[in-house]
């Protein structure tokens, strides 16, 4: 990621959206800070935040201080103290969140879509975790149980996100979906965990059909041999969740506030928007042309 492109964007961007440049920090309750000028602007500390989830560092402290204060000090020669920057990022939280809503792509008629946890703590310290008390619930997958949330993506099948949502762990992943898809038309390829004749029934009413994996017990449907051969790319999206992981590093568990949760979530997301080479179906474009995909829906 080029920092000089970043921080364009993201000027731009702030410059066409008016945000209250007043906003006041979102601190913990009980704690009386002074309200300080910031010689940083807004779009200095969101292209900061966003560029450490591209810069292949685990922590963002050792970022900061091994990174930015010494490297990147010309970009910005108002650089603050460490402890002082990470008081102001909960500052950002709301343009990041409209910012990420103009780097989602547009739908193109195949979607695929699933859901990963978000774990925030251990699960030996769900019972003493104080930061995510009544915030976070116990959730369960196939990899077993998680304290913390869900993160569902709607994805196209260049790798772009459409749509995203979190929620609680303990939330269905059927549940958002009706939300999250509402603007989308085509087919949407998902897991065992969205089977729902109700849930494909309005979806379908919408110009949407939910294509899934059957269970061992179901009986096996009649499928068209393209539905089927991309139903087998699902695996798309599984590959997006392992980067957003990996490499935009959406999950630790040493978060200290839940505003600064958000931020680094956020941030995660954002990078893997601006990732030049993001996972994708080879040969979409000759079967598209072959096929003459996408197809009506059937009556």
């Amino acid at each position: 990621m080029d920092l000089t492109t970043l921080f364009c964007d993201v000027d731009d961007f702030f410059k066409i959206h008016s945000f209250n440049q007043q906003t006041s920090e979102l601190s913990e309750q009980g704690k009386q800070r002074r309200n300080r000028q910031k010689s940083l602007s807004p779009s200095e500390i969101m292209t900061i935040v966003i560029y450490f989830h591209a810069s292949g560092y685990r922590n963002f402290k050792a970022f900061y201080l091994n990174q930015v204060c010494p490297h990147l000090h010309p970009f910005f020669p108002k650089l603050l103290s460490y402890n002082r920057f990470v008081e102001i990022i909960p500052t950002v939280l709301l343009p990041l969140c409209s910012y990420l809503t103009s780097r989602l792509d547009e739908p193109t008629g195949i979607s695929y879509i699933d859901s990963t946890k978000i774990a925030v703590c251990g699960n030996k310290r769900i019972s003493r975790n104080k930061v995510f008390y009544n915030l976070g619930k116990i959730g369960k997958t196939t990899m077993g149980w998680f304290f913390g949330f869900k993160l569902h993506l709607i994805t196209n099948e260049n790798g772009g996100l459409i749509a995203v949502k979190i929620t609680t762990g303990n939330v269905d992943d059927r549940a958002p979906v009706l939300k999250r898809a509402d603007k989308i038309k085509g087919k949407l390829f998902g897991d065992k965990g969205y089977i729902s004749k109700k849930l494909f029934e309005k979806l379908f009413s919408k110009g949407l059909q939910l294509i899934t994996t059957v269970k061992k017990n179901m009986k096996n449907k009649l499928l068209p041999f393209v539905d089927k051969l991309l139903l087998r790319k699902r695996s798309i999206i599984e590959t997006i969740n392992d980067q957003l992981k990996n490499i935009s590093q959406i999950e630790h568990t040493r978060h200290r506030s839940v505003s600064n949760f958000m931020v680094n979530l956020l941030c995660g997301l954002i990078s893997y928007t601006f990732q030049e080479k993001k996972p994708t179906i080879k040969g979409i474009e000759k079967l598209r042309q072959e096929m003459s995909y996408p197809f009506p829906l059937l009556a």
